[in-house]
């Protein structure tokens, strides 16, 4: 009987405790559906530039005003930019990129450097302008684009960004690089050779202003080339990632404004990033006032979707921007 009595407790105890644990399981069930956002956070990848670009140091700051509007974990990576960016998100390696509208056009049309369409990549916003930069001297003698034929002229790395403005810029001019003595050269390199006359102008495209013109502006007077109004409505139609620029009276030392065009920097999300995820993003980017960056002026709602052409937006991107009752043009 008492050995009876001791199976008995025995079996009451084991009872009791696996109830325990039952109850102890249910609550770290509850936990994990509604509890801490250090459990329930994602991770994503934003893809930079190179240290010494403006997308590195945006990027940190983009990084941290997103980790505190959506409670997830974002970090930076450098890159060579723009096509590496947009190749690696469609690798599935990262989430989020940088890169400029027409390097993002390309891509998702899978023309000039890339073979084929990049697919699932959406836009967020366009940041601020990437300035298409003409530069000659005063000494020159070239006074406007068609001055260029029988020049030598920079036109940047063979399949680059810039390679590829100048020949859209050339081409509404009835012009092709058959016209000019096309040399391929960095942007340092192309200041390098105004400065010492072994070329006579350059393109140039990056946002103002640019530190190698800067540099050749400290012992030249410089000139920079008008782009022409019907020029540019004729470029913007063709390729309508392109938008409207100007350079203001008084940088690198010009008299007076000058009209080109620009590309837009943006930024791109991979279609797997989900929607209240983005739209919490769009809205910290515009909102949160902390971006402390000398690009942080252009960054605003009313110019983010200029220049996106057929690039679509990402659906919490464009639920900020219907709030705000902003349209793609």
């Amino acid at each position: 009987m008492k050995k009876w009595k001791s199976l008995s407790w025995i079996v009451l105890l084991l009872t009791l405790v696996m109830g325990l644990a039952a109850c102890g399981s249910g609550n770290a069930s509850g936990n994990k559906d509604g509890g801490s956002a250090s459990k329930g956070s994602e991770s994503y990848s934003l893809l930079t530039g190179g240290t010494g670009g403006t997308y590195y140091p945006l990027g940190g700051q983009f990084a941290n005003l997103w980790e505190d509007a959506t409670g997830d974990k974002f970090t930076t990576q450098t890159t060579g930019a723009s096509a590496e960016n947009m190749a690696t998100l469609q690798k599935g390696e990262a989430e989020v990129a940088f890169s400029q509208t027409d390097i993002a056009t390309y891509a998702i049309e899978g023309k000039e450097m890339f073979k084929e369409k990049i697919e699932g990549i959406k836009a967020i916003a366009a940041l601020y302008p990437e300035t298409v930069q003409i530069v000659t001297t005063e000494k020159s003698g070239i006074n406007s684009i068609e001055d260029l034929k029988g020049k030598t002229v920079s036109v940047g790395a063979a399949g680059a960004g810039v390679n590829i403005n100048a020949k859209q810029i050339l081409e509404v001019h009835g012009m092709s690089f058959d016209d000019i003595k096309p040399q391929n050269l960095s942007f340092e390199e192309s200041t390098d050779g105004i400065q010492s006359g072994a070329i006579d102008a350059a393109f140039i495209t990056a946002g103002t202003p640019t530190g190698a013109v800067e540099g050749l502006s400290a012992q030249n007077k410089i000139k920079i080339l008008n782009i022409e109004k019907d020029k540019q409505e004729k470029l913007m139609e063709k390729y309508p990632f392109y938008a409207e620029d100007t350079i203001k009276k008084g940088t690198y030392g010009i008299g007076s404004d000058v009209n080109t065009v620009a590309v837009k920097a943006m930024l791109v999300a991979s279609d797997k990033v989900d929607e209240d995820t983005v739209y919490k993003m769009t809205k910290a980017l515009f909102e949160a006032d902390k971006i402390n960056h000398a690009k942080g002026e252009f960054i605003k709602p009313e110019t983010a979707l200029e220049g996106l052409g057929d690039i679509e937006i990402h659906p919490g991107a464009a639920k900020y921007f219907k709030e705000k009752g902003i349209e793609k043009s």
